[in-house]
């Protein structure tokens, strides 16, 4: 199989690409820019047998001033691979997020595939958006993740939370963390060995659920305080921490308070097991540590 991966410069990407080895079509910005209909159209010269959208504008709070662009990237540029797929008859894999779910206080129940979205700020609307386009396409697999991180690549650094933990860990002796947002991180190679077993399955052979809709994350919950401590538990870094609310850091787009994604349907399917998010930061800081990725 030869498979299309958009945004193989991110963490996500790279890794899927990192794991298909020969059968990817590594895709970059400059190879297929999703604000740029004519870029994508290109996609159809490669003749793939699958495409992975794993490209998207993630600038959370960026967003609220960049609607048209934020739009534009995570909805109707994903519209068009669905068209795109549909014409060459390949499936398409659309990687959406936890954020579709608003997740008020009090909620305690992991969020599960047929529980009705509602997303809060454009982001979330536009990953959404993306979602119901992508839907369009008759073979499409849809996968929500949630706070993904991958460790430092070779010649490549990625931006995610445990990144920011280690950098700001050795520059400061006292952080201020959010501690009313309860989620759960999950380690990209994690993630994307999942997102590969639903394309290495043909559809008659996933007991029946085919394509659709999928919850993929590591297993468990925590709030960013606690996972800032974890990592600097395993870490060994010695710190202070303070927990703060979401008023209290002041971001200009909203987040859910609760949005923990229930894992029973792809847990159904007997792909890979998806560990236990701490499982993933101590993955994470051993290829930290040894320089290795994945």
């Amino acid at each position: 199989m030869k498979i299309a991966v958009t945004g193989a410069a991110g963490q996500l990407g790279y890794e899927l690409v990192r794991q298909l080895g020969a059968a990817a079509i590594a895709l970059d910005r400059a190879a297929c820019d999703l604000a740029d209909p004519a870029s994508i159209r290109r996609l159809v010269a490669w003749r793939p047998d699958a495409v992975i959208n794993a490209a998207a504008y993630t600038q959370v709070d960026k967003a609220e001033q960049e609607r048209e662009l934020c739009r534009r990237i995570n909805a109707t540029a994903v519209g068009e691979l669905a068209e795109i797929c549909a014409e060459l008859d390949c499936p398409l894999v659309q990687v959406s997020t936890d954020y579709v779910f608003a997740g008020q206080s009090g909620r305690s129940v992991p969020f599960a595939e047929t529980d009705p979205a509602a997303p809060r700020g454009v982001y979330a609307t536009t990953k959404y958006e993306g979602e119901l386009l992508a839907a369009q396409c008759p073979k499409h697999w849809i996968v929500r993740t949630c706070g993904l991180h991958a460790a430092p690549a070779p010649g490549r650094r990625f931006t995610n939370f445990v990144a920011t933990m280690l950098r700001l860990g050795t520059e400061r002796d006292h952080l201020r963390i959010v501690d009313d947002q309860r989620c759960t991180p999950s380690y990209v190679p994690h993630v994307a060995r999942a997102i590969l077993s639903l394309l290495r399955e043909s559809p008659q052979q996933l007991r029946g659920t085919g394509y659709g809709l999928y919850h993929v994350t590591n297993r468990g919950d925590c709030t960013w305080y606690e996972f800032a401590a974890e990592i600097f538990r395993q870490a060994q870094i010695k710190i202070e921490l303070t927990r703060i609310t979401t008023a209290e850091f002041g971001a200009a787009a909203p987040r859910p308070s609760y949005s923990v994604l229930d894992l029973a349907k792809y847990q159904a399917l007997g792909g890979p097991e998806l560990p236990d998010w701490r499982e993933g930061v101590r993955a994470h800081l051993e290829c930290v540590r040894s320089g290795t990725t994945g």
